[in-house]
């Protein structure tokens, strides 16, 4: 028997399957996704079987032997999926493998197995037939008989080991499951409540489609959907507190229903245990989590309960539609705008596209779900509709503030509604997307400002850590006193971050009974984050002051006032997703407001006529996205045409402009251009030069990049130049 497998290394040339023979003896251990250890260039190495064949194109003798097999298996659709984003992303398969494999794996992590005492029949009778015992020994016998078997270690081993020896009790290793904290689900109802009318209406199509699903699976239909397309692809586009959450809750029943496993993806860490919550309280234990922020050991035992289908619920950030699961009949993409769910890593996967394949193999319905929808889905996906809130509740009234002329970083406006909001006893968010005390320092007499010495771009000032930071690569710097170029103390601060924002509001709003919270990036820990979010929740009154984390996805019941200071910030990008991103963060926030009742925003800007903030104001994302359409038709941007980003970074500047050049020289995507080369800012001390390639032809501008990339990467001309390959960049 042969086994083809994918060695798990990071050189970008290894590419291909490699031939190993599999011996007889460990033939029965192997299948497609099972985890090796194979002689691989001079060392051993981990690799993945993708393929079992009964020989090999290669003559035996040039084919070297399996030398161990792993306990860990990745399910076999996973490995294809695993060559398909090596592709798709000009990467390798093995670096897509790494992002997929149980955690753990590689470093041999198993199950837990913990030491347990068992009671056995002689000494139950031991409790009443007057078998001598000491008083310790007759405490652990009725402890075990009252409760079953118990850890060990809770019993004392030294007991149990001579109760042991008497055959009173047996000693077994048992696997201890580590499972992650339950969340308090008393205050959510666990039974589905009555849909408005809106909400049944999306629902039908989407039950349809697994009717479809159901009855092509009783036909013995191999597929309903193609390697490109889902069975069925939905978005549905709700306002925010419209109900989209039941409608995810109801379609999951309804795939558990036709004995389907169903993945649930938010866009961040911060948001699953709001989601998670809520289906456990439907679906209880069938439910699993899958996350970063989880120990190694909870992520391990949870994708072991999908693996063998103990659970079929997976909820989870970006990383969960890996989720080691087979039969997938629906994946919801929630809050789908996100561009959280864009990989940074290599490979830098959309878990949105990836979402899309994976319901394609799967032939599973795909939901994606937002407020603010992307112009991309709205132009592929069925759109269902939810134009109304849920308690029949208006949406909030949205005013726009002017700032031209003004210095301060609140509005009197907003003064005064804030000031309004304490004398209530109501609850305020504000919105400030830039963490941070000031933007950044310059000395008063000679114009120095304080820049990263690694990355071409300003430190900013915190001032409770007594800092000055890089956003960037975390280089950090005390706060100066006086300018070192020409001694003079006059240090000038400029803008103002969530931090000084959080001191302004304490200074002038803040009581015991209106407490100002802060919520940012310097809240660090999922924890840390959690806590403030959980004690802004309890708090009768008060103010919560963040960035757009703020924004995303939470319920918060009693928000009467909402502002967005710098609401333009975003527009000032040379991002052609600019306006989206404004219309969205705006409209995010809003929808954070006056879902008890009455609501009010609060919209500061230098730019009061711009067509998202208009829009938004008004509520009126059609005619956002219908506009967002136009434009991007006309300009040829995405969903018209794919955009495939190239940057290379070296020590020195002319390296990484040369192989940007030499790059330049190679690449002819059919149906497309290129443009560039252009200089980026420094990073992290590495000069940086990119390419952007344009193309109505994904497949194969995709494929002209790759080949080119093969060519040059590791070359002598070029050695010591990074190169990294972004399809779709966010």
């Amino acid at each position: 028997m042969i086994a083809r497998v994918l060695p798990l290394t990071q050189t970008r040339a290894i590419k291909g399957l490699f031939d190993y023979i599999l011996p007889q003896e460990l033939a029965d251990q192997v299948a497609v996704g099972s985890l090796l250890r194979v002689p691989f260039a001079g060392r051993v190495v981990q690799a993945v079987v993708a393929e079992l064949t009964p020989s090999s194109e290669l003559p035996d003798e040039r084919l070297a032997t399996v030398a161990a097999v792993l306990p860990a298996r990745l399910p076999a659709d996973l490995v294809k999926l695993a060559q398909w984003i090596g592709d798709e992303y000009c990467s390798t398969a093995a670096r897509a493998l790494n992002v997929m494999l149980p955690p753990g794996a590689t470093r041999g992590l198993t199950e837990k197995l913990v030491l347990t005492a068992v009671l056995t029949d002689a000494g139950q009778s031991a409790l009443t037939d007057g078998t001598r015992l000491t008083e310790g020994q007759r405490a652990v016998l009725t402890d075990l008989a009252a409760s079953g078997p118990v850890p060990a270690s809770q019993l004392g081993t030294a007991t149990l080991r001579r109760l042991e020896g008497r055959g009173l009790v047996q000693l077994e290793h048992t696997v201890s499951s580590r499972r992650p904290d339950r969340h308090a689900v008393s205050s959510i109802s666990k039974a589905a409540p009555k849909l408005t009318v809106e909400q049944q209406a999306a629902l039908v199509p989407i039950l349809d489609a697994f009717a479809v699903l159901a009855n092509a699976s009783m036909m013995g239909t191999e597929a309903v959907s193609t390697p490109e397309r889902a069975a069925a692809t939905f978005l549905l586009h709700g306002v925010t507190g419209s109900g989209k959450t039941e409608v995810y809750l109801q379609a999951a029943a309804a795939a558990l229903e036709a004995g389907l496993g169903v993945i649930i993806l938010v866009p961040e860490i911060g948001l699953t245990p709001q989601a998670l919550a809520r289906f456990e309280a439907r679906f209880g234990d069938v439910v699993a989590v899958l996350h970063s922020g989880m120990s190694e050991g909870k992520r391990h035992d949870e994708w072991l309960r999908l693996a063998r289908g103990e659970a079929r619920v997976c909820v989870g950030p970006r990383s969960a539609i890996f989720a080691p699961m087979d039969e997938i009949g629906l994946i919801v993409v929630d809050e789908e705008h996100e561009s959280s769910y864009k990989h940074e890593g290599d490979p830098r996967y959309d878990a949105r596209t990836v979402a899309e394949r994976r319901a394609a193999d799967h032939g599973a319905v795909l939901l994606y779900g937002s407020a603010t929808p992307r112009p991309e889905s709205v132009h592929s996906a069925a759109r269902l509709r939810l134009d109304q809130r849920v308690d029949g509740g208006a949406l909030p009234s949205v005013e726009i503030l002017d700032m031209r002329g003004l210095h301060n970083p609140l509005h009197p406006q907003t003064w005064l509604a804030l000031a309004d909001c304490r004398r209530d006893g109501g609850k305020a968010i504000v919105l400030l997307n830039r963490r941070g005390w000031s933007n950044f320092l310059s000395c008063g007499s000679c114009g120095r400002v304080w820049m990263c010495p690694n990355c071409e771009v300003t430190l900013v000032l915190h001032r409770t850590g007594g800092h000055v930071a890089c956003h960037h690569c975390g280089h950090r710097e005390p706060v100066p006193g006086k300018c070192p170029d020409c001694g003079s103390v006059s240090v000038a601060r400029h803008g103002a971050g969530t931090e000084r924002l959080e001191h302004e509001l304490v200074t002038a709003l803040a009581t015991p009974e209106f407490p100002v919270f802060r919520l940012d990036a310097d809240a660090s820990g999922l924890d840390a984050r959690a806590s403030i979010l959980e004690r802004f929740h309890a708090a009768s009154a008060g103010v919560l002051v963040g960035t757009q984390m703020i924004a995303k996805g939470h319920d918060f019941a009693d928000v009467g006032l909402g502002v967005v200071v710098d609401a333009d910030q975003t527009m000032r990008f040379p991002d052609f997703r600019a306006e989206e991103r404004t219309f969205s963060l705006v409209t995010q926030l809003a929808g954070r407001t006056g879902r008890g009742g009455h609501g009010r925003v609060l919209v500061q800007t230098m730019e009061p006529l711009a067509r998202p903030i208009q829009l938004a104001a008004q509520h009126d994302s059609d005619g956002f996205l219908n506009g967002e359409l136009q434009r991007r038709r006309a300009l040829a941007y995405p969903p018209f045409a794919t955009l495939i980003r190239v940057v290379c970074s070296s020590e020195d500047d002319d390296g990484a402009y040369a192989a940007t050049t030499a790059l330049r020289q190679l690449i002819e995507p059919p149906g497309g251009r290129v443009l560039g080369p252009a200089p980026l800012f420094m990073l992290r001390g590495k000069h940086r030069s990119q390419l952007v390639v344009k193309t109505a032809e994904r497949t194969a501008a995709i494929a002209a990049v790759r080949s080119a990339v093969d060519v040059i990467a590791g070359t002598k001309p070029h050695r010591g130049v990074s190169i990294s390959v972004d399809v779709d960049p966010q």
